[in-house]
């Protein structure tokens, strides 16, 4: 049979979410735990490929299991064996077709930072500190430039390999909210390239403390030309919050939560 579930993990200690050799990964670590469980090795296979140090509460992961004992039972024994810094939040049987990365619909990015001239020790491995209030009002309205769909080669690269990858991307909402000293940004978009994400935040950022204009981050859009801005942002900040399918028939299912 074939499960879909949603996984959150700290990706402060990882390598990303792809499995590399010698590197500490999430994919590896839930198909450890998956093969410890089921007995034979299997691959998980994510929505998203998240970088070195970025966080999830919503990624979506498929993979197969020869399982007796129902869903609610295999989401406790994969947390029971899981790390500590990764963990199952629901889990269904779903369709032998479906992909959590070609059946996305979109993905949804959060970025924190908070407003402090002295770190918080508590806050550090998941927020950017800010030694000043930027201006939210100007960030929003760069933000606003980059909705729609756009050629985004300035702020990423593709992680396809294949020759003549388009660098196209369609923002579907990019803004800023301030919450007290927290600072929030949600982009969601149909995909996006490698790093695109902590590329835009920095120049929102830059935008946000007098250094550009939001007509600067438009040109930098225009010029299709990486080598515009230089800079990115850490990746602690960056989680990847959602992604969206496409509601089907075939998958009407019931989730066993925590």
């Amino acid at each position: 049979m074939k499960y879909r579930a949603v996984v959150a993990y700290d990706g402060t200690d990882f390598a990303g979410f792809q499995k590399q050799a010698n590197a500490r990964t999430v994919q590896a670590e839930l198909e450890r735990a998956v093969h410890q469980i089921v007995g034979r090795p299997t691959q998980v296979v994510g929505a998203g490929r998240t970088d070195a140090g970025v966080h999830a509460t919503g990624q979506v992961v498929a993979f197969w299991a020869e399982w007796k004992h129902g869903e609610a039972v295999l989401l406790r024994a994969l947390n029971a064996v899981l790390p500590s810094d990764i963990a199952v939040r629901c889990i269904a049987p779903c369709s032998e077709r479906f992909h959590p990365r070609y059946d996305a619909l979109s993905r949804t990015y959060e970025y924190v930072a908070y407003v402090d001239s002295v770190r918080q020790p508590m806050r550090q491995r998941y927020a950017l500190q800010l030694h000043q209030q930027p201006d939210v009002e100007r960030m929003n309205a760069a933000a606003r430039v980059i909705i729609g769909e756009h050629d985004f080669a300035a702020f990423g690269s593709s992680p396809s390999e294949r020759e003549g990858a388009t660098t196209v991307r369609r923002v579907l909402r990019a803004q800023w909210h301030a919450e007290g000293d927290t600072l929030r940004f949600v982009i969601e978009a149909n995909a996006f390239l490698y790093q695109m994400v902590r590329r835009i935040v920095h120049a929102l950022l830059l935008v946000g403390d007098g250094r550009w204009s939001p007509e600067m981050l438009e040109q930098v859009l225009k010029s299709r030309e990486p080598q515009q801005l230089q800079g990115i942002a850490p990746a602690k900040g960056l989680c990847l919050v959602k992604v969206t399918y496409q509601e089907q028939h075939e998958e009407n299912q019931t989730v066993s939560h925590i």
